[in-house]
Formats: C-alpha cells, sequence, structure tokens
C-alpha cells in the first residue's frame, strides 16, 4: 500500500511537521553560504525552541544563502512524524537524537529518488519502462517505512545506482523525440561557460558543472537537467520548459528572473530577479 510519498507535496519539505533535523543533523562550513559553521548534530544557533529558524525570512541577508537553496524532498517530516512517530530529539535519550541525526541524510536521499521516479512516470514517451518505475517506486517507498536500524544499515549507494539506471532509459526515450542530433554534455565541465541563447534542447546534462555559467536566453526544452549543478548559473530568460529531473534546489541555486520558463514541477524562487 503506498503512502503519501509519491504525491508531489509529500516531497517538498514541511518545516511545520519536522523537528528541525537539517538544522542539526548536518554540518556545514563558514564560506560565502554560511555565516558561522557547525558540526553535525550540533543545533544551529539560529534555531529556536519550537524548531522554527529565528531568521528565517532574513536568511540570505544574514549571510545564510546555503539554507535557502536545501530542500529535503519531504524526509525532515518523514523521519519526524512516521520513522519517530512524532517524538522530539530534545527530550528523548541522546541515543534517540543520535540515530535520528543519522537516519535523516538517508532518508532525504531515498526521498530525492522518489521524486524522480515520480516525475518519470509523468512522461508518455517513458511508457515502455513504466512498469519497471513503478516496481522502482514502490520498493523505495517500502525502505522509507523502514526502522530506525534498518535506514542506518541501508546501503544507499546500491539503490541510487539501480534507480540512475533506470532513469537514465527513461531520459533517452524522452530525448529521442527532440529533433536533430543532441550532443551529449554529460558531466561535461561548463563552469562559467558562455552559453547565452545556445540551443540546449533535448541534451544531457546529467552531472554537468554549470557554475556561474551564462545561459541567459538559452533553450532547454527537453534537456536532462538531473545532478547538475546550476550554482550561480544565470537562467534569465531560459526557456526550460519540460527540462528533465529539474529540482527546487538547483533552481534555488541558480539565477533568473520574470522572463525564465519553468516546468511545472518547480516554482520560481523568491530571490530571483522581477
Amino acid at each position: 500500500m503506498r503512502d503519501d510519498t509519491t504525491d508531489q507535496a509529500g516531497l517538498r519539505g514541511d518545516c511545520r511537521q519536522c523537528f528541525g533535523l537539517c538544522c542539526v543533523a548536518l554540518p556545514f562550513a563558514r564560506s560565502a553560504d554560511f555565516a558561522f559553521g557547525k558540526e553535525a548534530g550540533t543545533p544551529c544557533r539560529n534555531l529556536q525552541d519550537d524548531h522554527r529558524c529565528g531568521i528565517h525570512t532574513k536568511l540570505r541577508q544574514k549571510g545564510f544563502a546555503g539554507c535557502t537553496v536545501y530542500d529535503c524532498f519531504g524526509a525532515g517530516q518523514k523521519v519526524s512524524q512516521v520513522t519517530f512517530g512524532g517524538q522530539d530529539w530534545r527530550t528523548g535519550p541522546p541515543e534517540r537524537a543520535g540515530r535520528m541525526f543519522e537516519v535523516f541524510p538517508v532518508v532525504r536521499h531515498l526521498h530525492e529518488l522518489l521524486r524522480h521516479l515520480t516525475e518519470a512516470l509523468t512522461f508518455p514517451a517513458a511508457a515502455p519502462v513504466h512498469a519497471d518505475l513503478r516496481r522502482a517506486l514502490e520498493r523505495v517507498e517500502l525502505l522509507t517505512r523502514g526502522t530506525p536500524e534498518e535506514l542506518a544499515a541501508l546501503d544507499v549507494g546500491v539503490h541510487r545506482q539501480e534507480v540512475g539506471e533506470l532513469l537514465l532509459r527513461t531520459s533517452e526515450l524522452v530525448r529521442a523525440g527532440t529533433r536533430g542530433r543532441r550532443k551529449d554534455r554529460r558531466g561535461a565541465d561548463l563552469m562559467g561557460a558562455g552559453l547565452k541563447g545556445a540551443d540546449l534542447r533535448g541534451v544531457s546534462l546529467r552531472g554537468a558543472c554549470l557554475i556561474a555559467a551564462d545561459l541567459t536566453g538559452a533553450d532547454l526544452r527537453g534537456a536532462d537537467l538531473i545532478g547538475a549543478d546550476l550554482r550561480d548559473t544565470d537562467l534569465s530568460g531560459a526557456d526550460l520548459t519540460g527540462a528533465l529531473f529539474l529540482t527546487q534546489p538547483q533552481l534555488n541555486a541558480a539565477r533568473g528572473s520574470a522572463g525564465t520558463r519553468l516546468p511545472e514541477s518547480v516554482t520560481r524562487p523568491a530571490h530571483w530577479a522581477p
């Protein structure tokens, strides 16, 4: 029996149902993205007793742009409310808190897989692998409902590889419908590249480094962007309609404008230029 993790709403972070896990479990170093650093398992000094961020509306102004690009894909509420049955890490024994922080990134990886599998099932061109996608979705869902001990012992890499191969096949089927020969830029180093107005329709940019690249006005319709690094990438006026496997964290890390066209699966970041 499926739970609500297959719904897009269940695959987005809901801080109201989470015990601030990303603000405690994860480490970050002092940098341009974080005004100060902290170790894994240590609460951020901005985290309040009610598990809310005390500077949530001013994160960028306060030097915490890194927080604004993060999304747990719904893992926070899953671990808080399902895996640990609503038991707060603050009120239980230290062992529970430690296990909670250990399990959170595991479930986050699994939820990211669920998000991609759910999207893959919306592509009519991927019909030949829909049955395999559904089976993979059910397997990953089952894993997310494991006990804390089962989740802590899970080898996420094995499951990422299996799902990754299936998503690659999905991408190939969908992009095969794009006219013309499409260059494979998978894993390409395009850091700072000048790609203004480039025709990248149906191109595979899986895992490509596009940090600070100029993609203003580029045509990315149907391009595969799974795992692409879009930090500080300029997407102003670009067309990402139908882009494959584009996630909210990727968009949040990029720059864009009101003229940037996006798939329905993501929302326009609030910090983008009007």
